[in-house]
């Protein structure tokens, strides 16, 4: 059984119990109160009832705390139907008397006649913890429950609800629909309760995302901001927007660029471990090609590389990079180099990069590629991009991961859209590639416009992409040879003549 590492700075004598669920820790600063109740409010769809299960399912599986789900809406074999898609073996916990199932009809009839009493639902209640020695207990949902009351009743009753809950010193979970006006319909229980958090499934240029905020958390320090989640075939994973940049670490090791040349012009040494590098410029000047030399580079040092791919896909990639010389295919099969594909449009910008972290953990890259960013840009405003990037940037910079990213972005771009240089100054190294003209040819060229901490050249370089791979040389010795050549060519052709 694999324990879940405790937050690192928890709230002093303020007891937590860990969720378990990825990113939520962080932001309640290690867990929800302990032996306390929480209330979650949300729209229809917005993950209300799988977080709260999960919830429940980390606590048995991480730390053995036995647990009770008490549904008022759902009944219990379309629940273990229900959250079977997420890898929750609840029917084995079931069997193991790890977790109580129990739907709780809620008779309107009584209510009207006024036999209804909260007394009969302790009963139940009360014995179910009891059979299982519960320590996480769930009621899903409140609406369902209090349905009709008034509310100077709704708000005694819920509030004596809460207390025999802290009696029972169980962590509790209630759910609940928002309401129009107030975070829950009647806007009374969200005062009453000592932690609440809100959550929204919203739709903004046809992209769905879900959100989390924690409103309120009595006692306790937390994220106060909206939070993007994920909900995939393994659970709820929670995106905390916060930089980790303070806890960054500056590696003085140095990586190969994957084309000698090009690491002769950073200090004859390639890029810094753990640091950022941009590779820009306009369509067709062989962004890709640089990447892919580097991620070839770094699997031949036996090392791993994510290729985060938002414009081809990875068997285009594979096949456009192999008339260069570059074999990537070999490199998937042994299982160095893994593919990150998805269209921008697929999904939020966020959830992008919550699936990206989540591959980082699993395959544990030693560099992460990103081609190209600028589609990514599409998604909102380049400040939000901005600031997603520098997240997800300071997040690879503490795990020492060192990431290459590729953008449409050139000294005349900039000039147009002045917001483009915030994704220029944010990176490490930031090398240009376009086109120019010599001696009436289209030709590459490369420059290093900045590299921080490392000599650098100043120098435009001819960067010339052919079936060998890549080579960078001066453009002055180039020309010299053009000339050369053609003069030779001339003689030769004079000589025939005459």
């Amino acid at each position: 059984m694999v324990k879940a590492k405790k937050s690192k700075t928890p709230d002093a004598k303020f007891p937590k119990a860990i969720t378990g669920i990825a990113g939520l820790d962080v932001l309640t600063n290690g867990g929800l109160p302990k032996n306390r109740p929480t209330l979650i409010v949300g729209n229809a769809g917005c993950g209300k009832t799988i977080m709260a299960m999960e919830f429940l399912i980390r606590g048995i599986e991480l730390f053995d705390e036995p647990a009770v789900f008490m549904a008022f809406e759902e009944k219990t074999d379309e629940l273990i139907l229900n959250v079977k898609s997420l890898g929750f073996d609840i029917r084995k916990h079931r069997e193991n008397g790890k977790i109580y199932l129990e739907y709780v009809k809620v008779n309107p009839d009584e209510r009207k006649a006024g036999q209804y009493d909260i007394e009969g639902l302790f009963v139940r209640l009360g014995l179910a913890i009891d059979k299982v020695k519960a320590k996480r207990v769930v009621l899903d949902s409140l609406d369902t429950l209090f349905n009709g009351f008034d509310p100077a009743i709704l708000r005694v009753e819920f509030k004596r609800l809460l207390t025999w809950l802290k009696d029972k010193n169980v962590t509790a979970i209630i759910t609940g629909e928002s309401g129009s006006e107030f975070y829950t319909r009647n806007g009374i229980e969200e005062y009453v309760a000592d932690c609440v958090m809100v959550l929204d499934n919203r739709v903004i240029n046809q992209v769905t995302t879900r959100r989390l905020r924690i409103v309120k958390y009595r006692g306790s320090i937390h994220g106060n901001n909206e939070y993007p989640f994920l909900i995939d075939e393994k659970g709820i994973t929670v995106l905390p927007v916060i930089s980790e940049g303070l806890s960054q670490k500056s590696s003085s090791d140095r990586i190969s660029c994957g084309v000698e040349s090009l690491d002769e012009m950073l200090d004859g040494k390639g890029y810094f471990v753990g640091s950022s590098v941009l590779v820009s410029g306009t369509a067709g000047t062989g962004k890709t090609s640089v990447a892919a030399a580097f991620a070839e580079s770094v699997c031949n040092n036996k090392q791993r590389c994510l290729f985060c791919a938002f414009e081809e896909a990875p068997n285009q990639v594979i096949r456009n990079m192999k008339s260069i010389g570059l074999h990537l295919n070999s490199r998937v099969k042994s299982g160095q180099l893994s593919f990150y594909y998805a269209r921008p449009t697929l999904q939020n910008l966020e959830l992008h990069f919550i699936a990206i972290k989540k591959i980082i953990k699993e395959f544990d890259p030693s560099v992460v590629i990103l081609d190209p960013i600028t589609n990514l840009m599409t998604e909102g405003p380049n400040s939000d991009v901005r600031g997603m990037l520098t997240r997800f940037v300071d997040y690879l910079k503490v795990e020492q991961i060192t990431v290459l990213f590729t953008a449409a972005i050139t000294v005349g771009s900039i000039e147009r859209n002045p917001s483009d240089e915030g994704i220029s100054s944010m990176v490490d190294t930031w090398m240009m590639v376009q086109d120019i003209e010599v001696d009436g040819e289209r030709t590459r060229s490369l420059c290093v416009m900045k590299s921080r901490g490392m000599k650098h050249s100043n120098q435009v370089k001819r960067f010339e992409i052919s079936s060998s791979g890549i080579t960078i040389s001066k453009i002055v010795d180039n020309i010299d040879d053009t000339k050369k050549r053609k003069l030779k060519e001339h003689k030769n052709l004079s000589t025939t003549k005459a």
